[in-house]
């Protein structure tokens, strides 16, 4: 005889359960984390929302409930690690930027090198998500996008610090400080794929930030 699967049921779905028991942001914790795996494991293309119930122990159904799509779940998982770009950009070119005279003091150039180890050290996985595995999101050309914003808001603040400081040069080609963006991602990249050693990871960033400011200094004559 079989075992009616009733509510007095010892046999209840163990999900439902957990669902009753978890509380609503608990549960869009468990599929972002759930979904971080699969999108790691599988990119963004191949990535399933049945799978990414499965793995966050979820009704497909309920999902919807906290996300509206499969690029909804990809964008929310990603978020900080583009919030952090977006505090970098403004923090260093945008309002809040600092006179471009202090960004060549000893304890800026620490506070930018430490800036970037932090956001590759915490942020790693996201990464790695945001630069090799976003084809076919709404993220897929999240570099592309960002580089041209970063163009137009560099030479906005040029603009500003030439007022500031009259000898400067800022006859510099939009080209040239499009590569300064591009060349920022190159290396995250390279640092992601070439698994480099976290104690190999300072003297690394300090190399990279140390030949862009000589750069920008050669090239504004400051």
């Amino acid at each position: 005889m079989g075992i009616s699967e009733n509510a007095d049921s010892p046999l209840l779905c163990s999900r439902e359960i957990k669902l009753m028991q978890y509380p609503k942001d608990d549960i869009q914790k468990e599929i972002l984390k759930a979904a971080e795996k699969i999108f790691l494991e599988n990119g963004f293309p191949k990535a399933s929302m049945r799978e990414i119930a499965q793995e966050a122990q979820v009704g497909l159904s309920n999902i919807y409930n906290y996300f509206k799509n499969k690029d909804d779940i990809f964008c929310t998982v990603v978020r900080p690690v583009i919030s952090a770009f977006e505090r970098m950009l403004h923090e260093h070119h945008g309002r809040y930027g600092a006179d471009i005279m202090e960004m060549y003091s000893t304890e800026y150039l620490r506070y930018v090198i430490e800036e970037y180890m932090t956001l590759i050290q915490k942020h790693r996985k996201l990464l790695v998500l945001l630069f090799f595995h976003a084809q076919g999101s709404s993220l897929e050309n999240f570099k592309e996008n960002f580089t041209e914003r970063s163009t137009s808001l560099v030479k906005e603040y040029f603009r500003d610090m030439k007022e500031k400081h009259p000898q400067m040069n800022i006859n510099v080609t939009d080209f040239s400080i499009h590569l300064h963006t591009a060349w920022m991602f190159t290396m995250f990249e390279e640092l992601i794929m070439h698994r480099v050693r976290t104690e190999d990871l300072e003297q690394i960033v300090t190399e990279y930030i140390t030949f862009e400011v000589t750069g920008w200094r050669e090239l504004m004559k400051i």
